[in-house]
């Protein structure tokens, strides 16, 4: 599929007259604005046709559902519906995303680890929509009470875990595709508890937005299949965060380097 063609496609199934599409064929992205309020996004073509070409219409269902329900989104914040400090979760990005939004509003974030930053959203059911400055206004909140707020939600989530063995090596899967896979890196408790369960090396990874995995690493080959799973994930993930793995150990996590037939380095020691 060309990107021509994804986008003639994109614009038929998002019915909404209010929505303006541009083709920059040069940077190879659409963008979308919203006439009344003068916002929009940008999507990243080749990413969608990547996606295509392993899971077929449904990426291309996912990224219409996407666009449909953050211009809603956006419709609602605009009149005043706002959902309540019960709907605030804090949510993991990469040191590289945006630290302010479209508009130059800052975004609220809080510091994780050396690949890693901490967001916090407002939950809208089927969408998002991440606080930045003018958000925390309109909330009548301080920073440290969202960040309260959503350090209390993240113990609210769902836990459960899918187990698979590889080369004598467990892997843990977590994957609610709630849009808070990753964020179940912040909860304490969870990783504690893991922990206890964990044999060998514990490894935590965020590759992307929809998927937090737990390495149990028995032996040398544990770090190579590690190394191509988060590869793997972070490559197809529609947000995704890094391919680095971390090492957990006394209560804390360390990204780490695997390099391929030896034990990981930590990042911090590799000089």
């Amino acid at each position: 599929m060309k990107s021509a063609e994804l986008f003639t496609i994109l614009k038929e199934r998002v019915a909404n007259d209010q929505l303006t599409w541009t083709l920059d064929r040069q940077k190879d992205i659409a963008n979308v604005r919203h006439k009344k309020l003068g916002k929009g996004m940008t999507i990243s073509l080749p990413q969608v046709i990547n996606r295509f070409e392993t899971k077929g219409d449904a990426a291309i269902e996912e990224i219409t559902y996407t666009i449909s329900e953050t211009f809603n989104a956006m419709e609602r914040e605009s009149v005043g519906e706002l959902p309540g400090e019960q709907h605030i979760y804090p949510v993991i990005r990469s040191t590289s995303f945006p630290e302010e939004s479209r508009e130059g509003h800052r975004f609220l974030t809080s510091p994780h680890t050396a690949e890693t930053r901490v967001y916090y959203a407002l939950d809208a059911g089927t969408t998002y929509r991440l606080i930045d400055e003018k958000v925390l206004e309109t909330l009548g909140m301080t920073s440290e009470q969202v960040q309260e707020i959503a350090k209390f939600q993240v113990k609210k989530l769902k836990t459960a875990v899918k187990e698979d063995h590889v080369a004598g090596n467990v892997f843990y899967f977590l994957n609610e595709n709630d849009g808070y896979d990753a964020t179940r890196i912040l909860n304490e408790s969870f990783l504690k508890d893991m922990k206890k369960k964990v044999q060998g090396d514990m490894t935590v990874s965020v590759p992307h937005q929809d998927v937090l995995i737990i390495g149990d690493i028995r032996n040398e080959a544990g770090y190579d299949v590690l190394a191509q799973m988060a590869m793997h994930f972070f490559t197809n993930g529609k947000v995704p965060i890094t391919s680095l793995s971390f090492v957990y150990e006394n209560e804390a996590l360390e990204p780490i380097f695997i390099l391929a037939k030896n034990r990981p380095e930590k990042e911090n020691d590799k000089k």
